[in-house]
């Protein structure tokens, strides 16, 4: 019979365009889905969420087998894959939708995800104050569906050609023993 031991993690890095890419093609990673958590509306949309009056942040939720991915390599992936020293920015895109944070799913996971700043702050790894936040979840929505797999649908398009290939590629060459075989 199959194992089908699943967690879910969710994070807030900036983009979902770009998170969702960058944890697609893990080992153990069976779903990524990009959407909005951490505001007071329900059910908000894209439009409401940009506007930065829901109190969303854009964020990817990720079911996950911890047999074969443990949490803490979701959340080296993370680390590594976008500024967790800006508030309320990545690169061109500003606002509190654009927040770095962990919604954490159990108890475990919280202790981890504190852990690991831990543990990243005393290593000096940015060389700034870490400002990424760690919150309990509350309700995940889905995005719009034009906002799932949107870089695989859309990787020449000029946003992604710009910002998400080069990371992207950069993740694939220093997370090789991490990731699904191609």
């Amino acid at each position: 019979m199959e194992n089908t031991k699943t967690e879910t993690a969710i994070f807030a890095g900036g983009c979902f365009w770009c998170t969702e890419a960058f944890f697609t093609d893990l080992k153990g990673v069976t779903e990524v889905v990009s959407g909005y958590i951490g505001g007071t509306v329900e059910n908000p949309t894209y439009k409401e969420v940009c506007s930065g009056s829901t109190g969303h942040a854009e964020a990817i939720k990720i079911i996950f087998n911890p047999d074969e991915v443990a949490y803490e390599d979701l959340l080296e992936v993370f680390f590594a894959t976008h500024d967790p020293t800006t508030l309320n920015r990545q690169g061109a895109d500003v606002g509190t939708q654009y927040r770095s944070e962990i919604f954490y799913t159990t108890p475990e996971q919280k202790v981890a995800a504190e852990n690991f700043i831990k543990l990243l702050t005393e290593q000096n790894i940015f060389g700034k104050i870490i400002v990424t936040k760690v919150s309990e979840a509350s309700t995940f929505y889905a995005a719009e569906d034009y906002h799932q797999d949107y870089y695989a649908q859309n990787q020449n398009q000029p946003y992604c050609q710009a910002v998400i290939t080069p990371k992207l590629e950069k993740l694939k060459k220093n997370y090789k023993s991490k990731l699904k075989k191609q």
